[in-house]
C-alpha cells in the first residue's frame, strides 16, 4: 500500500512540477493559444512533459527506491559483512573509473539487487537480504559488478533518454493525429479547444503508441543487461558471473521490487509470445550462454 502512495505522490508531483514549468515560462499560453496546432508550440510542449518528467523520475530514482524497498543505506558498518559489501563495491567502483556509489541493503526474501541514480558519480547499489543468505561471496561480487556496470556504462542515464524522446514523439503524434480526426470529423471548421474526436483519439493513440515505445525501451533494457554481466564477469570473473545466473534460476516467486523499479533488478519475469516484447530481462538461460560464448 505505501509503494502504491509513493507512486501516485511521485507522479502527481511531477505533473505539479511540470505545469509550473510550463507556467513560469509562458509555455501553457503558448500551446493553448496555437490551440497545440502550432507545431513549434507542440512540440515544445510534447518535450516538456516527454523529456521532463523522465528526468524528474530519474532525478527521483534514489530517493524512490529508498523509500519504496525501505533500503539502509551502510553509514557505517555493523557487522563484517557489511564491512566487506563496502569493500568489494568500493574496489569495482574504482576498477571501472566512477565515484563510490552508496551501498544498501533491503529487506526480501527473493535473490535480488539493483541500481540507480542520477550520474556515474552519484549512485546507489543495493542487495536484497535474500541474495546475502543464499548466495556466496564470489556470486555476490559478480552481481554487484554487474549492478556497477550499470552504473558504469550509464544505463540509467540512457535508458531515461530513449524514454523521454518516445514519450516526446508519442505525446507528438497522438495529437497531431488527434488534430487531423477532429478536423475531419468537424467538417474542416477550425476547432482550437479540440472537439470530442480529438480527445477520444489522443487518449486511444497515446496508449496504443506508447505500447510500440515500451517495445523499444525493453528491447534496449535486455541488450543492456547483456552489457552489464559481461561487466560483472570483468570485474569478478567470468566463473562467478555464471554461477551467480545460475543461481538466479532457483528465485520463485514474484519480485518485491516495485514495478516501476523492475527492470533494475538482476533479473525480470518470463513471457512468452508477443509478451516477450515487453520483457524488460533476456532468460537467464540466454544471458549465460551469451557469458559462455565470451560475448556480449
Amino acid at each position: 500500500m505505501r509503494r502504491i502512495a509513493l507512486f501516485l505522490l511521485t507522479n502527481i508531483a511531477v505533473l505539479l512540477l511540470l505545469s509550473i514549468v510550463c507556467r513560469i515560462f509562458g509555455i501553457d499560453q503558448w500551446a493553448a493559444m496555437h490551440g497545440y496546432g502550432g507545431m513549434t508550440g507542440l512540440l515544445l510542449y510534447a518535450a516538456v512533459f516527454g523529456m521532463g518528467g523522465a528526468f524528474i523520475s530519474l532525478a527521483m530514482s534514489k530517493w524512490m527506491a529508498k523509500m519504496s524497498t525501505g533500503a539502509r543505506v551502510i553509514e557505517q558498518p555493523q557487522s563484517e559483512t557489511e564491512r566487506w559489501l563496502l569493500d568489494t563495491v568500493r574496489h569495482h567502483a574504482q576498477t571501472a573509473g566512477i565515484g563510490m556509489p552508496e551501498v544498501a541493503i533491503y529487506d526480501a526474501p527473493e535473490m535480488n539487487a539493483f541500481a540507480t541514480g542520477m550520474t556515474k558519480n552519484s549512485s546507489l547499489v543495493a542487495v536484497s537480504t535474500g541474495l546475502l543468505l543464499q548466495m556466496d561471496r564470489e556470486q555476490v561480487a559478480a552481481v554487484l559488478g554487474h549492478e556497477i556496470g550499470h552504473v558504469a556504462n550509464g544505463d540509467m542515464v540512457t535508458l531515461t533518454l530513449i524514454q523521454g524522446v518516445l514519450n516526446t514523439l508519442v505525446i507528438l503524434a497522438a495529437r497531431v493525429v488527434g488534430r487531423l480526426v477532429d478536423s475531419w470529423i468537424s467538417g474542416g471548421r477550425d476547432n482550437r479547444g479540440g472537439g470530442i474526436g480529438y480527445f477520444v483519439c489522443v487518449m486511444v493513440l497515446q496508449l496504443v503508441f506508447g505500447l510500440f515505445a515500451s517495445m523499444i525501451v525493453m528491447a534496449f533494457s535486455r541488450w543492456r543487461e547483456f552489457r552489464a554481466d559481461a561487466a560483472g564477469a570483468l570485474l569478478a570473473g567470468q566463473g562467478s558471473m555464471i554461477s551467480a545466473l545460475q543461481r538466479l534460476q532457483l528465485n520463485h516467486g514474484e519480485s518485491t521490487l516495485p514495478k516501476t523499479m523492475a527492470a533494475f533488478g538482476i533479473s525480470g519475469p518470463l513471457a512468452t509470445g508477443l509478451q516477450r516484447l515487453l520483457m524488460s530481462h533476456p532468460p537467464l538461460e540466454e544471458r549465460i550462454a551469451a557469458l559462455q560464448r565470451g560475448g556480449v
